[in-house]
């Protein structure tokens, strides 16, 4: 499998994980700002949160990395979290926009 494939299997992964105080799940929240597969087994995701002080913070990375890692062809999960850019919502997907009632 290659590595462009492996990414949208991850972005489905990452796809059903949700920020606890938002019923949008946390790519199409745009909290998800790259996937990068530097070898065939390792990637390492870059994401922000809706606000530096997210109580759930701890919660949500590990669950990134956990259900990423429990992947069969991926190894090794590198999460990075930043604040830069802040996330800001317009950088929600429509659909999440439509569900938060934005649109």
């Amino acid at each position: 499998m290659g590595k462009k494939e492996t990414e949208a299997i991850i972005i489905e992964v990452l796809k059903t994980i949700y920020d606890p105080e938002i019923p949008v799940n946390i790519y199409d929240l745009g909290l998800i700002y790259e996937v990068d597969m530097y070898e065939e087994d390792e990637v390492k995701i870059t994401m922000t949160l809706t606000a530096p002080n997210c109580p759930m913070a701890d919660q949500i990375l590990e669950e990134v990395n956990e259900r990423t890692k429990s992947l069969p062809q991926i190894e090794d999960v590198t999460v990075v979290l930043t604040f830069d850019p802040p996330w800001d919502k317009e950088m929600m997907t429509e659909e999440a926009k439509l569900e938060l009632g934005f649109l």
